[in-house]
């Protein structure tokens, strides 16, 4: 999908490319691609002189080809950006190129951050002047989202903790503790990923010099939204573990129980047990023979010698 970007009195408007003739038409100040064709690609090299290698967003990229600058003026810049859905939540390459002042972003998958500059553009005048607030407004756009997601982690581990904490926690309840845990510390990571991968984007540009002054303090303040971000992913990561210590705290209990069940039994049939067997050796005269209440005798001492334990036990609270 192809769409441009083109600025009508302060407001940025979308129009959708579907063929190569209405790109030709276009003076756009954002071309986005969404998993572009390689028609699509085709008609950006003729309209702009810009070939779009196929590899552009590929995760196997060396470090040193995340940020550069060709000699002809292009500027490079690959970013993460995080999606935060119900199913997978998940980190999305993208490309970014700045050239002759049209800013080109390539992705495979439609973004959150990326549809609600779309909003805000169209909404608020003069939003935007040039490619380069197009590109810093997607990276505050960016910091704001990671900022929503760690508000729902928040929400999320409330709800865990008020199961963990103020209730009886089975095996079952406590494996559902897990999985949501599990969960939200993925996100969790995936948002730190996130915000320190903006970090790197956005000093990349103040170092290259590329910014006016305006544009320079803009992104001095998205540097500074971003590292008030990191103490919440650090306060969230120890919340995490600590539920997790205490989840499965509560397994572990739950697993005592059991094996406390098995050794006051075993511990209670021991006497019986050592009865039963002075009582059946192979005697040349056996003692309850001889005696009409021997057998008697020796079931009432074995009873007696299984209820004793239990009643210890009980007495000292072992059985609870």
């Amino acid at each position: 999908m192809l769409n441009v970007f083109t600025l009508a009195q302060g407001r940025l408007a979308q129009q959708e490319i579907d063929d190569g003739q209405l790109l030709a038409q276009a003076n756009p100040v954002w071309v986005d691609l969404e998993a572009p064709s390689p028609t699509e690609k085709g008609w950006i090299r003729e309209r702009f002189g810009l070939a779009i290698p196929d590899n552009i967003v590929d995760d196997d990229l060396e470090e040193s080809a995340r940020f550069y600058e060709e000699d002809n003026g292009e500027l490079h810049i690959r970013s993460d950006f995080l999606i935060d859905d119900d199913v997978t939540p998940r980190n999305v390459r993208v490309a970014f190129i700045l050239k002759d002042g049209v800013l080109y972003s390539v992705h495979d998958e439609d973004l959150p951050v990326f549809r609600l500059l779309r909003m805000r553009a169209r909404r608020i005048p003069a939003l935007i002047e040039d490619a380069k607030d197009v590109l810093l407004k997607l990276y505050d756009a960016d910091a704001e989202y990671s900022a929503d997601a760690l508000e729902g982690i928040y929400d999320s581990l409330e709800a865990v903790s008020a199961r963990v904490l103020k209730q009886d926690v089975d095996d079952r309840a406590a494996g559902e503790a897990l999985a949501a845990i599990a969960k939200e510390e993925d996100l969790n990571g995936r948002i730190r990923r996130n915000v320190m991968d903006t970090r790197r984007a956005v000093s990349f540009m103040m170092r290259s010099r590329m910014l006016n002054a305006e544009q320079f303090e803009e992104a001095r303040q998205i540097l500074r939204d971003i590292d008030s971000l990191d103490s919440h992913t650090a306060f969230l990561f120890d919340k995490i573990n600590f539920l997790m210590d205490a989840t499965v705290g509560f397994i572990n209990i739950n697993q005592n129980k059991i094996i406390k069940i098995f050794s006051v039994a075993s511990v209670a049939l021991l006497p019986p047990t050592l009865i039963a067997s002075i009582y059946g050796m192979n005697f040349k005269h056996m003692p309850e023979l001889d005696q009409p209440w021997g057998y008697p005798f020796a079931v009432g001492v074995m009873v007696a010698s299984v209820a004793a334990p239990f009643i210890y036990f009980r007495r000292k609270g072992w059985l609870r």
